[in-house]
This record gives C-alpha cells, structure tokens and sequence, in this order.
C-alpha cells in the first residue's frame, strides 16, 4: 500500500516539474513578445481584437492606468454574470425551464467568477441554464484567469525593467494570455475528457426508467417545495422514472481547472462521473490545477534573465506542497480511529484501508488527498471528495493551505504574485539580520515595496478573521452550521478562509446559500481580490522605475537553497502566527478528542 502511495504521488510531482520548463518558456515568449508559434496562425485573429476594441497595441500602462483598467473590465463582467442570472428564465438554451437566480446568490456568484474564486453555493444542475453555464460562468473561467496572469506579466516586467515609466499594456496581456495560453490548453483537455466519458451536449436532460418503482406516503415535490405532476395533472406519488442532468460539461470544466477557477458544472464537482469518469481524467484534471501555476515560476525567470530565480520560487513551493500533501494521505490512511470507538467490526472492515468517508471508491484516498492538497495549494477550489468528511487533521491540511495565502503554487498569476511578496519579506528579513538595504534581483527594497507587500499578507487573514468572528456571533451566521460544535466552528472558519484568499472549495457541511452568507463572502472575495491586485501593480510601477543595482558582498542570493528555505520558513511562520488560534479552536482541538476517544 505505501509503496502504491509513493510510485502515485511521485509519479504526479515527477510530471508537473517536467512540464514547467517548456510550458514556462512558451508563456516567457507570449509575454515578451518574441513570437510563440501560435501567433503566426492567429495573429490575424489578435489583430482583428484590438482593432474592434479600439485598443493600440503599442501603448504601455503606468500601474495606475493597468490597474484601473483591469478594475473595470471585472467590473463590467461581474454585471454581466450578474444580469445573465437575473434573466436567465427568459433567455434561450434553457431546456429544463430553470427560474431566475435570486438577487442575493446572484451577487455571489457573479463576484465569485469574476474574482476567479469560483465558489459556489448553488446546485449548478438545478440552479443554471446552459446559457448561464457557457456565457457566464465559462467565459469568466478564461477572462478571470487570464487578468491574474496579466497582473503577473505587469509584476514581472517591474522586476525586469530599468528607469522605467510603464509596465505593459493590460488589453495585450489579457488577450494574448486568452488566446495563445488559455484557449489551446482548454481546447486539447476538453478533446481528451470528451473522450474519456465527459458530458457535452446541448440537448435536454436525460430521462430513464426506474428498475424498482419507490411509493411515497407524500407527493413528490421539486427543489421549490411544489407538487410534482403527473401526465394526468395529478400530484405524482410514485418515483418511476430518474432525470439524469447533462450539458456543455467539458469545455467547462477543461478551462475551471486549467485556469484555478474550480466552479463545477455539477454541485458535487469533480465527484460526479459525468465531469471526471476515469483515472485517465482524474490524473489530468488533478494535474492541470497546478501546471500553469508552477510553470509561470519558469516564465518568470526567463522574463528577468535568470531562470535560477524561478527554479528557487518553484522549489520554496514544491517543498511545502510535498509536505503538506504528505500530511494530508497519513492522516486520512492512518486517521481512521472507529475500532478504539467500538464501532462494530464488520462496519470497521469497510474502512481499513484508512477513513473513506466522502471519498469516492474509484479515487481511494491517495487520489482524494492529492486533490484536496492540491486545490487547496492552488487558488482552485474544485474537488472530488468531500474535505468535510476529511480527519482533523486531513482537513486541516486544505484549511492551513489556503489560510497560507493560495501561494503554494496558487492561482494562476495570483499565486506567483502572492510569492513575490513574501519574496520581498524574505529579502527585507535577511537585510535586517545583516543591516543591509535588502535587495531582490538586483533593485532595491524600500519602505513603498515593504507597505505594499505588507498589505498584501495582512489582508487576507483580516478577511478571513473578521468574517469568522462575524459568522459565528451571528444568528445568520449560526444558522448555516449543519454540525454543531467544533466542527460547526471549521465550516465557518474554512468558508471564510476560502472566500477571503480567492479559493473556492468548502467544507460543505455549511448551509451558504442564504441572505447572509452569499453577501458576506461575496464581500470578502472582492477584498481578497482586488486589495491584493492592486499593491502587486503598485511593487510593479515602483521596482519598473529603479535602475539595477550591481550585487555587493552583502548581497543575500536568492537563488541558493538557503533562501529557499527562508521563503518557506517566512511563508509558514507568517501563516502559523495567524491562524494557529483559530486552527487551535477548530480542526486541532477537535483532533485531541478524537484522539481520545475511547
């Protein structure tokens, strides 16, 4: 068994290192300029963009300008998720008739997509058209995605450039990321998963006839509480037929995993076979939530002329990734604790490979862990098992990942941005120790680097604090809690960890679709977002303005495993001097009394 555990998990780290170097030396091309091989097909098509656009290519941005404009492009997306549910009842490609979303749920999602935060507190099959699905939701998968990365490119080039005023032009990030990154990508996995068994169609939901009829001493009632009628117009009380959910499936969940988007078109996301039928699927869809994320770091030493740089921010990330991910299989092989609470042994042996509880059977536990580790490390948020059902402690693991700040690996652009930050930490610390201007690839940091950056670590955690203090003195908050207790207190505490660090996953024990919840967290995601964006384009405008300094002999490398090791230890200490109390009134104290149970 052990042996099967390594060979899987090595396997998986052993291809997405692989893949870094050439996926991250295309992305340098696109970003640069230099011409990626697409672009000779497809440069018509760029063209024709910014032409209808009105956009002028060869115009670069000051931060503040790249910052506006990227604010209001979200902004004009989220109203159009917004009013695209509003209305959905009355627009086309909505075979099953499915109503308008209510306004409250509909803020949520719509800030949720726009934000590439992608959580849900919707049934997609019972909540959203096809219209919806596609328009919407897909759409924003790419664009969402695709501003992260832009932000990315704009940071990079600040580090790069020298005396510089601007930092690239927003429009041509955002496009050539779209078409020449994010579309082919999408366009190759949606092919591979349609052939592996994902759904997509446009035509109705499928209807089959019940082996065993089911009576009901009631009638049947739908998702709005109302009777259910018969080909008589008689309130049905017999179950004879199952009404099986279908639609455009693949293209969406291609670009929700690439992009760390992580909204699935079913409510079970990733569990369900209809978005993720196989082994062959489940491997590529677990591996495509990091590998844009992890190549980006290559990119990133490509664009600044050193590619150790980007080996050493892809190693700080790789080591506490393996590490936690460990973490997580042990405890969930080993965590498993029914036969010292004397349940019967005949329910024990359906667990003795470890605790299988909202895992499906044909992933097993490695499969679940390495998801959930690795959505979690990432800005994702799909899942295919439940992290409420995790141990303690294998649900501590995706908490503490999240709460880390969704730099270990994190979204794509965002989570390279986020480790850049605590990159300028790293090198602040390490100039107090030997009272030196710290400095990082060659500029220095200064009190305006070291602002930002602060607000970009501080942040989060406030979110995500406030909103757990509010959430659990609420009444509102309190309603929405279905385990009453210390774990009723880690549903609060993750939901608004996810929320407030732009993930997306849940532990869904907690009831979220209400008044309060859909607009508090929808009120933490636009936080978690933009007030991170922002500071990253302000280092950016900064860093662009200030022209190289030569390394001294007190110059700290930062492409050695000594600071590697920093990094990591900066990232874990700032996340463990945050959220060990709450973690402590949560996952940590419910694990003691599991532990002690007798």
């Amino acid at each position: 068994m052990a042996s099967n555990l390594i060979l899987q998990l090595g396997f998986y780290v052993i291809v997405l290192l692989a893949l870094a170097k050439p996926l991250g030396a295309y992305m340098a091309r696109v970003y640069t300029g230099r011409g990626c091989g697409l672009d000779r097909a497809l440069g018509w098509l760029e063209r024709l963009i910014y032409r209808l656009a009105g956009v002028r290519a060869d115009e670069e941005m000051t931060w503040k300008t790249y910052a506006l404009t990227m604010l209001l492009f979200n902004l004009s997306g989220l109203l159009a998720v917004y009013a695209l549910q509003r209305l959905q009842g009355v627009l086309p490609l909505n075979p099953e008739g499915l109503a308008a979303v209510s306004p409250d749920s509909s803020f949520n999602t719509a800030v949720s997509f726009a934000t590439n935060t992608n959580w849900q507190g919707y049934g997609g099959e019972s909540t959203m058209s096809y219209l919806t699905q596609m328009l919407a939701l897909t759409v924003q998968n790419f664009v969402s995605a695709a501003a992260g990365m832009a932000v990315l490119a704009a940071m990079i080039r600040g580090f790069a450039r020298r005396s510089a005023q601007t930092i690239g032009n927003f429009w041509v990030d955002m496009t050539r990321t779209t078409l020449y990154i994010l579309l082919p990508l999408s366009f190759v996995l949606a092919l591979i998963l349609v052939s592996q068994g994902t759904v997509q169609t446009f035509g109705p939901y499928a209807k089959a006839t019940v082996v065993q009829v089911t009576a009901y001493d009631e009638p049947i009632t739908d998702k709005d509480g109302k009777r259910v009628l018969d080909d008589k117009g008689q309130p049905k009380t017999k179950l004879t037929e199952q009404v099986i959910a279908v639609g455009p499936v693949a293209s969406q969940v291609a670009i929700k995993q690439l992009g760390t988007n992580g909204g699935g078109f079913f409510n079970v996301n990733s569990a369900h076979p209809f978005e993720n039928p196989t082994p062959l699927s489940n491997f590529l869809e677990v591996l495509s939530i990091l590998v844009i994320s992890g190549a980006l770091c290559y990119t990133f030493g490509v664009m600044v002329g050193d590619t150790r740089q980007g080996w050493a921010v892809l190693a700080a990330m790789t080591a506490i990734f393996i590490g936690l991910l460990l973490v997580c299989v042990v405890a969930e092989q080993n965590g498993a604790v029914f036969v010292k609470q004397g349940v019967d042994h005949t329910a024990t042996a359906l667990q003795s490979g470890g605790n299988m509880e909202g895992k499906e059977v044909r992933f097993g536990i490695a499969n679940s862990a390495l998801w959930a580790t690795a959505t979690t490390g990432a800005s994702n948020g799909s899942v295919n098992s439940m992290h409420d059902s995790f141990t303690p402690i294998g649900g501590l693991v995706p908490m503490w990942l999240i709460q880390l700040g969704e730099v270990v690996f994190g979204g794509v652009g965002s989570g390279l941005y986020g480790m850049l930050a605590f990159a300028i930490i790293a090198v602040f610390v390490a100039g107090l120790m030997v009272g030196r201007t710290p400095e990082y690839l060659g500029k220095k940091i200064e009190a305006y680097e070291m602002k930002m950056s602060s607000l970009m670590i501080l942040i989060p955690p406030a979110i995500v604090l406030i909103g757990t203090s509010i959430g659990v003195v609420t009444a509102a908050g309190k309603a929405g809690i279905s385990n009453p207790g210390i774990h009723g207190f880690s549903e609060i505490l993750y939901g608004f960890s996810s929320a407030g660090n732009n993930n997306g996953s849940a532990f869904a024990g907690l009831s979220a679709n209400t008044p309060f919840y859909n607009t508090a967290l929808g009120i933490a995601m636009l936080f978690a977002r933009y007030w991170l964006a922002i500071p990253a384009l302000a280092i950016a405008g900064s860093l662009a303005r200030k022209k190289i300094v030569p390394p001294g002999a007190g110059t700290l490398p930062t492409d050695t495993p000594l600071f590697v090791g920093l990094l990591v230890g900066v990232v874990i200490l700032v996340g463990a001097l945050t959220f060990v109390p709450a973690l402590a009134l949560g996952p940590i104290v419910e694990h003691l009394n599991l532990i002690a149970a007798k």
